[in-house]
């Protein structure tokens, strides 16, 4: 077997040995044998042989190779312009984690998350917008009117879709099996939205955007007692990252000078908000649980039934008066109309990004949804810009990508009934395909 120099750190110069023109590409210079490599008649002398060292390395790897190699088939050292090896292997090793990295943190699915969650996020700036617009130009502040017409619309196109619906997912079926569940479903999401709201006359804006964070841990333990999730320590280090993004901004708040509106009773404020961000956790595992386990439609059916229900009273018992002062004309009724669907399109597009993603995740993506708002209100109500907000947006971003990088596994009691393909893990479904796809193939079939 003929061993020819290496491509990597050989040269000509490097060769122990200098053939004379016109014999270097002679045929018989060496013949190859079964039991190794021998000399040709053509060696070199003695005194121009290469060192042992050379000769170690040419043979080394040739099983049976007893004689000295050809100087042509030792590979030769390292030139004193050419690369160590152990810096080739450091770049080596350099460039193959930058490679996966790239690929694990940059996938189709990852991106499409991303685009879905800054979806909802403009969602929910839509409904941060028209409710300071109609504050501030027209004094009026009925969170109560606003839930209920969002409501009213999930009832009139969701709850309708249940009616039609035959066997397991009809109306009657699902009320007569589950009525009171759905009813705890829709008190929590009612309040959820009308407690965070209110929190805003008692509190400041500061202690609103911190205090909202109370959610994500609460909804972290609640998916892993109810939903059998099971975290990694890197998905701890990506929420970590993304409240170090919301500390930014409400620094930047207060550096902007937006916290000045401080709020009549800051302990029951607060409260309020801890109390909202605790029923808006409960709402949404038990959301994840409905859409994944059962169907999207039901959700939203059972939850505009009973959230026109219970807003429907509620707005009677507080904010009647609140609603008889109003003087309609159109462009308060668009203003409303435009907070309507926007919480509609929310509504509905959540359970597409749960599905496939988490709660915990979707709720990190919104996280963004404040510096939104903070962008167009640099136009509409003469906020002051900071560089803070984009080192906050960047920062919340590069948590949310960290904490959709790596699946989350699914942990199913003994006891479940759940099909057997949820034992991979049905948080990030997608990436966990993605990494597994013919194990994931294999169960599937």
């Amino acid at each position: 077997m003929l061993l020819l120099p290496g491509p990597r750190g050989s040269t000509v110069n490097d060769l122990p040995q200098k053939q004379p023109a016109g014999e270097a590409s002679r045929p018989s210079e060496c013949r190859s044998t079964g039991a190794g490599t021998e000399a040709s008649p053509r060696r070199p002398p003695p005194a121009q042989a290469p060192p042992p060292v050379f000769r170690a390395r040419a043979l080394r790897g040739v099983p049976g190779a007893e004689t000295e190699g050809d100087p042509m088939e030792a590979a030769s050292p390292a030139g004193p312009g050419a690369p160590q090896p152990e810096a080739l292997a450091a770049t080596d090793t350099v460039a193959g984690l930058l490679r996966r990295i790239k690929g694990k943190l940059f996938t189709w699915n990852i991106l499409k998350t991303i685009a879905l969650g800054q979806m909802l996020s403009l969602c929910i700036c839509g409904t941060a917008i028209t409710s300071q617009y109609l504050a501030e130009k027209y004094k009026l502040n009925t969170p109560m009117l606003q839930s209920f017409i969002n409501y009213c619309l999930l009832f009139l196109i969701y709850t309708v879709m249940l009616a039609f619906q035959s066997g397991s997912d009809n109306l009657l079926y699902i009320l007569k099996k589950k009525w009171w569940k759905y009813i705890l479903l829709g008190l929590a999401d009612v309040e959820a939205n009308y407690l965070i709201v209110r929190a805003y006359q008692y509190t400041t804006l500061t202690s609103v955007q911190l205090l909202d964070c109370f959610g994500i841990p609460v909804l972290m333990a609640l998916s892993w007692f109810v939903l059998y999730a099971r975290y990694r320590v890197i998905h701890f280090i990506a929420v970590a990252v993304c409240l170090l993004g919301v500390g930014t901004m409400v620094g930047a708040d207060i550096l902007a000078g937006r916290e000045d509106n401080s709020g009549s009773d800051v302990l029951i404020g607060d409260i309020l908000v801890l109390l909202g961000a605790s029923l808006y956790a409960v709402s949404n595992v038990c959301e994840e649980y409905i859409v994944k386990k059962l169907s999207r439609k039901e959700f939203l059916g059972m939850v505009g039934l009973f959230g026109t229900i219970i807003s429907g009273i509620q707005l009677l018992l507080v904010e009647y008066k609140d609603i008889a002062t109003i003087h309609w004309d159109w462009k308060i009724a668009l203003l409303f109309v435009a907070f309507a669907l926007c919480m509609f399109c929310l509504y509905s597009f959540m359970p597409l990004v749960i599905k496939v993603t988490s709660a915990t995740s979707v709720n990190l993506g919104i996280l963004t949804a404040d510096l939104y708002s903070l962008f167009f209100g640099l136009f509409l109500f003469g906020y002051k810009f900071s560089g803070l907000y984009i080192l906050s947006f960047t920062v919340i971003m590069v948590g949310f990508i960290l904490y959709c990088s790596t699946p989350t596994r699914t942990a199913e009691p003994a006891e479940s009934s759940v099909p057997a393909i949820t034992s991979i893990g049905i948080d990030n479904l997608g990436l966990k395909l993605e990494e597994n796809l013919p194990e994931a193939h294999s169960a599937v079939l």
